[in-house]
């Protein structure tokens, strides 16, 4: 055996995990093999046995699947993984039913496959630390629990009690798995594990899993309760509601729990079965292992931040601009503990950007989610200034002012003098390019764009752009201050519009044109529903402003006339541009753009009625898988020309961004995911058909062709 290690000494067979060259255990392939090799050991050995031990050489107990594999696997190979599964299933029933007691000495993390191993033993001891985590997100991961996890999780706590740890793959520490039931014992620290282990081991020589017991009743009753029946009558629909039907993993996952509360346990692991092996085996739980898992390992390792062997630890950081961008990023740098300046033109504005802070987190003190003592400790971390002056000594400034060269010029010389020494610049644009916004520094090396998304408080992603002259050392610190604020960055290279607000543009341009074309607007934000994406196009264009659009394109076109050349509107720009030029219909802000918002409190948003008569055209027809298919492509084919191009340097930073920053639909994996979950033949097949029909946005031209393949990923 290679990765489990067996050992018998006074009636005790110990089971230790110890994967060799990982750093983690994981249901590898080798280890399938092993455990059935220990197992039938564990059975020879049957009358000397007092008892078995499962415990881990590594850091944590259990990792889970082993997801590179997973990613091999083909639909042909589907029957092959049944029975993969199942044999794990027979292995994990034998030792739970040879008579003798089994305990899991849980010295860090279970989680997924690693809770499944967990959950074969009778007794769980854990050390009592609040940072170890168990539970099961395989859902997040476009999978179910299929190693038993679903079948016992329903039994342990009931159909309604499992299904936020099923369903909403909501994990959980050993004190709070002491709360539920599912860890029996805690330990200070994992020294005292196996002593814990062998006294239940002697107490108990003929244990048994509860639902073996003669006694056995489910927690809360089957499906065949009336009180359940009723829940789960609207359950079904509740779910398809919030999964568009994208997302199968869930589906799956409530079917397994049903139709298993239905049955004996045996009958009840092989439905389970049945539906992992169907699902592990689908595009989508490839595209989401892919993203969820390793494009966002790869970002937390810092495989983006350039080779820099110093650690930014951010203390002291400046915001110049106090507005709801500002005040978030104020509020986001105080959450974490950094002492933040806060300034804007005047006092009063600067004060009502910290109080943003107090307004995200009086709701927490109010649910006593959060005492008045640390609420206060974070607001006196924010200092609303109106003077320059108070920068002094700051490691990092970031503007956070209104899109207009002049004055973030102004605001960049007024307080770049004010950086501690080493210090650094960084400017919170959205779309006007760094190196041109850097000729404003006396050091343009250390000026870097760090695009942060609205609202703050809630958008994870964060953009990091290159300009042309930013040094690998001012990269690699953004990379870390965007890390110590607890969100996720990407790096980009310098262009209009960088990566995300790009590839955003298309999305809504491209349901702009269709509005143009004369299909109905219910129909364009429909389409968007149904691919998965957040909202409809017509209504994100209202939240970020129609009236944006237009600034932008008003500055698109004056910086081509400055180059001697001519900007060429798209057809959903020049869509928006009358709506704002023509029909006065700035965007929500504004009170009303492609909806209008009623004032009435609890009074739902609607389409403006007027758009059917400025834009409709009788007798268009359209085919709602290409109305979906636009929106997607649309964006994909842009980003695949942003990797050609050099604007994003890795398929990972595509990935993430694309999900994170503009909502690209989770079920795709991303914006080059969805290229290579669909297949790269297939994808530029029917790119070809869309060019044909919707024009040049879809043109995938040789040299991104050439990138596509090139950035493809081996697994």
């Amino acid at each position: 055996m290679k990765t489990i290690r067996y050992e018998l000494a006074e009636g005790i067979a110990t089971l230790t995990f110890d994967e060799p060259g990982s750093p983690v255990n994981t249901m590898c392939e080798q280890w399938q093999h092993d455990l059935t090799e220990a197992v039938q050991q564990v059975v020879k050995d049957k009358e000397a046995l007092r008892g078995i031990v499962l415990a881990s050489a590594k850091g944590t107990f259990f990792a889970g699947a082993d997801l590179k594999g997973t990613m091999r696997l083909k639909p042909q190979d589907a029957p092959q993984v049944f029975r993969e599964i199942e044999q794990v299933k027979r292995n994990f029933r034998t030792l739970e039913t040879l008579g003798k007691p089994v305990v899991a000495c849980l010295n860090g993390a279970a989680l997924g496959g690693g809770w499944e191993v967990a959950l074969a033993a009778h007794h769980r001891v854990a050390v009592d630390n609040p940072k170890i985590q168990f539970g099961l997100p395989e859902i997040t991961l476009g999978l179910i629990p299929g190693a038993t996890g679903i079948t016992k999780m329903t039994r342990l706590l009931g159909l309604l009690g499992a299904q936020p740890y099923v369903l909403e793959s909501k994990l959980f520490s050993p004190r709070e798995g002491m709360e539920l039931g599912l860890v029996h014992e805690l330990v200070p620290d994992a020294a005292q594990l196996r002593a814990a282990a062998l006294a239940w081991i002697s107490a108990n020589p003929q244990p048994q899993q509860p639902w073996d017991a003669k006694d056995y009743r489910m927690p809360g009753g089957t499906p065949a309760n009336p009180k359940i029946a009723g829940m789960l009558a609207v359950a079904p629909a509740a779910l398809k509601q919030k999964t568009r039907g994208l997302y199968p993993a869930p589906e799956y996952a409530l079917a397994v729990m049903v139709e298993g509360a239905l049955v004996d346990y045996d009958t009840a692991l092989r439905i389970e079965t049945r539906y992992l092996a169907k699902l592990i085996v689908s595009p989508v739980a490839k595209n989401m292992i892919n993203t969820f898992f390793f494009n966002l390992n790869a970002i937390k390792a810092g495989q983006s931040r350039p080779k820099w062997e110093g650690k930014y630890q951010p203390k002291k950081v400046g915001i110049l601009g106090a507005g709801m961008m500002g005040g978030g990023i104020a509020y986001a740098q105080a959450s974490r503990g950094i002492a933040t300046v806060l300034k804007d033109v005047s006092q009063d504005k600067a004060e009502a950007g910290k109080a943003y802070g107090e307004k995200i987190t009086q709701p927490r003190v109010a649910q006593g989610r959060m005492s008045p003592q640390d609420q206060q400790a974070l607001l006196a971390r924010i200092t609303p200034t109106e003077s320059a002056k108070d920068l002094q000594g700051c490691e990092l400034i970031i503007e956070a002012v209104f899109e207009n060269r002049e004055l973030k010029a102004r605001v960049t010389k007024e307080a770049e003098g004010m950086l501690a020494p080493g210090g650094f610049f960084a400017s919170n644009t959205s779309t006007l390019p760094i190196t041109g916004l850097a000729k404003a520094s006396a050091r343009p090396e250390k000026f870097v764009g760090i695009h942060f998304f609205s609202p703050v408080d809630k958008m994870k992603l964060v953009e990091i752009i290159r300009g042309k002259a930013t040094d690998d050392e001012t990269v690699a610190r953004a990379y870390d201050y965007v890390q110590a604020i607890g969100k996720i960055p990407i790096v980009v290279n310098d262009a209009r519009g960088f990566f995300t607000s790009r590839v955003f543009g298309t999305f809504v341009m491209e349901g702009a044109a269709m509005l143009g074309e004369g299909i109905p607007a219910p129909v364009v934000e429909q389409a968007g529903l149904q691919a998965g994406m957040p909202v409809g196009p017509l209504a994100v264009l209202d939240e970020t402003a129609l009236s944006l659009s237009v600034h932008v394109l008003d500055q698109t076109r004056a910086d081509y006339r400055a180059e001697g050349q001519t900007y060429i509107a798209t057809p959903g720009e020049l869509l928006v541009e009358r709506m704002v030029k023509e029909h006065d219909r700035n965007g929500r802000a504004a009170g009303g753009g492609f909806y209008e918002y009623p004032e009435e409190k609890g009074a739902k948003k609607v389409l403006w009625p007027e758009l059917g008569k400025l834009f409709g055209k009788p007798g268009v027809t359209w085919d709602m898988q290409d109305l979906k298919d636009r929106l997607l492509y649309r964006q994909s084919v842009e980003t695949a020309r942003c990797l050609a191009e050099g604007v994003l340097t890795s398929v990972h930073d595509a990935n993430v961004g694309s999900i994170f920053g503009i909502g690209f639909p989770g079920w795709t994996g991303g914006a080059m995911q969805f290229i290579y979950g669909t297949g790269i033949d297939a994808f530029l097949q029917r790119a070809k058909v869309l060019a044909d029909k919707y024009g040049p946005g879809f043109v995938v031209s040789p040299q991104v062709q050439d990138a596509i393949r090139r950035f493809e990923p081996r697994y």
